[in-house]
């Protein structure tokens, strides 16, 4: 699986602020106190539970902040699973180091792969069924880079990255507007020939208007199954159809059911567990 790299400068100040962060004004004092400066260590990453890794590009990242001389062999790649006690990595170098970037390192893998993790979960309920399964805005303020690229790992599908990627009209937008199509109506006027507009109905009845109104993407939000089977009749292949709201891994298979395109899923981000990554002496 081809997972997008983060960014260089996003991923290099990010580790470096939970790094200063988890050191504050003295460092770890803890190694300072108790291993030699000349001490050298290695290190295996290994797997404490069954599972989709990612997160490797902050964990490493954070090895070589604290030594840049720390030589690195990884067994696994992003988006690939694991099984309990599987060797993810190997790491060589400055003993105090490796331990000063050891909890960060394992935050990072722990709660990216937990996404990846979760959302093969949803990706793995609805197989064969068409539908996609994508993420959401709902993710930690300064990590969304992270978070993202471990629903890809898990096989889910790219939504919105911010505000400046698509045009998505949602409820408060439409009651300022006035309704869906003068909501649609504006957004098109106002976009360049490059922009994709998106609007969210929460009514069957609405569904009419924002396609005659020329929007490419219509949002469903919280509609029964039924609705949506309604939707799917009306207006599959006119328009891209997004079913969200209400969404766990007990309802989504009869969502993804109803024909829709994509199922947009705030769980992914927002409730994943954490995945068990140990890192063990060898």
């Amino acid at each position: 699986m081809t997972v997008n790299p983060i960014p260089p400068h996003i991923l290099r100040d990010a580790v470096s602020r939970a790094l200063a962060e988890d050191q504050g004004g003295r460092g770890d004092i803890t190694a300072l106190a108790c291993i030699p400066a000349t001490a050298n260590a290695k290190f295996f990453f290994k797997s404490r539970g069954d599972g989709v890794i990612c997160g490797m590009q902050p964990a490493l990242e954070a090895i070589w902040q604290m030594d840049p001389e720390a030589l690195v062999k990884t067994q696994v790649e992003d988006g690939e699973r694991v099984e309990t006690g599987d060797i993810i990595a190997s790491v060589l170098g400055k003993a105090r180091a490796l331990l000063s970037a050891e909890r960060i390192a394992l935050n990072f893998m722990g709660r990216m792969s937990g996404i990846a993790t979760f959302t093969k979960r949803y990706v793995d309920a609805v197989d064969g069924t068409g539908a996609r399964i994508a993420h959401t805005r709902k993710t930690t303020p300064g990590l969304r880079a992270f978070e993202l690229q471990a629903v890809q790992a898990g096989g889910g599908a790219l939504h919105r990255f911010g505000l400046d990627d698509a045009i998505l009209i949602k409820d408060n937008h439409v009651a300022v507007c006035g309704g869906v199509a003068e909501a649609v109506q504006a957004a098109k006027s106002n976009a360049g020939h490059m922009t994709r507009v998106a609007v969210e109905v929460d009514r069957l009845d609405q569904l009419p208007a924002a396609i005659e109104a020329g929007a490419e993407s219509v949002l469903l939000d919280n509609f029964s199954l039924e609705d949506l089977r309604g939707a799917v009749a009306e207006a599959k292949g006119k328009v891209i159809l997004e079913a969200s709201g209400g969404v766990n891994l007990e309802t989504v298979r009869g969502i993804a059911e109803t024909g829709v395109d994509v199922i947009s899923v705030g769980a992914l981000t927002h409730s994943a567990p954490n995945f068990d990554i140990g890192l063990d002496e060898a």
